[in-house]
């Protein structure tokens, strides 16, 4: 135990730096994700008979659509290296959402997003999606699947630096309501910790030691005694580089991947 603080003070200058370097190219791709993302156009295969167009077909494929919900003032382009991850991995149907910089409201993020899922659900004919969720974001939508019904639409959901339990950081932005609402006291970390029988979605939380956004880092882990969770807890890795760390996005694929038959719940794991 005496050895931990001198391994994490070069894993936390370290992974300082990658931030700053993750910031900076973020800020650069920031204005190519400023517009919301057109639905993919329905390929002329699946156009019917008389040239209307027919949903994709694509129930019954090896993976159902993937969305992807950033994070707070932050946008989709966040989601450019594991989009293209899950590309050329085999997933074919990865779709971006954006919310308003301008929400003030949780509980309506989860709303927006429960209808945009209806809407992908139509347009591919799969019954239930996954969600990839980074800070913020993951938050909505454990909001929509745990309080708006949403564990019939969402099959796994992936969080990234997500403040389950809500997080201390940066008192001073207080101001703003949806930072509020991510305090640990909180009335909406308060619906989220109230019981929820028979939840179908199973959950996949990675955290790290090293998320200075996630105060204290352990709240980014989900503890519920109703929920299908398991933590995955990544070493070295800051909050800013959750969504483009390979080894982070290895384990998002695996997650996706996983079936319910193959995903017994096992608790807490950590990668390197």
């Amino acid at each position: 135990m005496g050895a931990l603080p001198v391994l994490s003070a070069p894993l936390l200058l370290r992974s300082t730096l990658v931030e700053l370097g993750v910031l900076v190219t973020h800020l650069l791709r920031y204005p190519t994700g400023m517009t919301q993302e057109q639905p993919l156009p329905v390929p002329a295969e699946t156009t019917g008979a008389d040239g209307s167009a027919a949903r994709l077909p694509t129930e019954g494929r090896a993976h159902p659509p993937v969305l992807l919900l950033h994070g707070f003032v932050d946008n989709r382009s966040v989601f450019a290296v594991l989009r293209r991850c899950l590309h050329r991995h085999g997933w074919r149907h990865v779709e971006a959402l954006n919310y308003s910089p301008l929400t003030c409201d949780l509980r309506r993020a989860a709303e927006l997003l429960g209808r945009h899922v209806e809407e992908v659900c139509a347009r591919t004919g799969h019954r239930r999606v996954d969600v990839v969720g980074h800070s913020l974001g993951g938050l909505i939508a454990r909001y929509y699947v745990q309080r708006c019904g949403g564990d019939a639409r969402v099959r796994t959901l992936v969080t990234l630096g997500t403040p389950h339990a809500g997080t201390r950081v940066a008192p001073l932005l207080s101001a703003h309501p949806i930072v509020r609402q991510m305090r640990p006291d909180s009335p909406v970390i308060a619906e989220l910790a109230l019981p929820a029988p028979r939840c179908r979605t199973r959950f996949v939380a990675f955290w790290s030691q090293q998320d200075q956004v996630m105060v204290p880092a352990a709240t980014a882990r989900i503890e519920h005694p109703d929920l299908w969770a398991e933590n995955v807890q990544v070493i070295g890795v800051g909050h800013l580089a959750l969504p483009v760390n390979a080894t982070v996005a290895a384990g998002i694929r695996e997650a996706l991947a996983t079936t319910a038959a193959d995903a017994a719940p096992r608790g807490a794991v950590s990668v390197a």
